[in-house]
């Protein structure tokens, strides 16, 4: 994790490396996506204004939203916290998000006539890609290490290595109703089935296909917010 501004907790800060762009699968605050945090002391608790960027004007409106809606929440539910306030910037949507977020409008609501569904559907959907990159993560040494497929078949999370990787595998699994505890296989189809041998090759290759998907992703989106809000250059589309 990041480390904290100076002035703000950890624990306000933690909260919001919880939050994910669920494109990219990366928490905000590793993507530099969190202009700002500042917190103020009141009577009645602390109130935390966080500004969020992105790497571009046109940025999709669902993904932009999950992000300020996520964030709200997670600071929100830190002890202590009073009320919490964010903020999109330089967004095409900017205005229509913040105001939604902070009217807690949901998506459907704060784009009326537009949205017709609410994002639950497409947070599960870029979940379930994280978790099957997540196992080409995890699958990757063990197969540089000669495991063939039936071992690979038969292996469990429990018995591989503690890891970073292992508990973002964990917790993304966890997060879509998919079998995650020690008992549960390495390799699983998206309905949370277990991978038989014959189906390993295929479900490698697609699953190392969607890892340097989402990674590739990820690095030009960094490129293009360094880009963005480099030293003397213009935050317009």
């Amino acid at each position: 994790m990041i480390t904290a501004p100076e002035g703000v907790s950890p624990e306000i800060w933690a909260a919001l490396d919880t939050v994910l762009d669920p494109e990219l699968d990366e928490p905000i605050t590793g993507l530099d996506f969190v202009e700002s945090c500042t917190v103020s002391h009141g009577p009645d608790g602390d109130v935390v204004s966080v500004g969020l960027r992105l790497p571009t004007f046109f940025c999709a409106p669902n993904f932009s939203f999950l992000m300020v809606a996520d964030a709200y929440d997670a600071v929100s539910a830190v002890p202590g916290v009073a009320r919490a306030e964010v903020t999109l910037a330089d967004h095409h949507a900017s205005e229509e998000i913040n105001g939604g977020v902070a009217a807690h409008a949901g998506f459907v609501g704060t784009f009326t006539g537009e949205a017709t569904a609410e994002l639950d559907e497409l947070r599960r959907t870029f979940l379930t890609k994280a978790s099957v990159a997540g196992q080409d993560r995890l699958a990757r040494p063990l197969v540089d290490a000669g495991a063939g497929p039936d071992e690979l078949a038969s292996a469990t999370l429990g018995e591989l290595p503690e890891s970073d990787e292992l508990t973002r595998l964990r917790r993304r699994r966890a997060a879509i109703g998919l079998p995650y505890d020690d008992d549960a296989p390495l390799l699983v189809h998206p309905d949370g089935s277990r991978v038989t041998s014959e189906q390993v090759p295929l479900h490698l290759r697609r699953a190392r296909l969607q890892r340097v998907g989402i990674e590739t992703n990820g690095e030009y989106c960094k490129s293009l917010l360094a880009l963005r809000y480099a030293p003397g250059a213009a935050t317009a589309p």
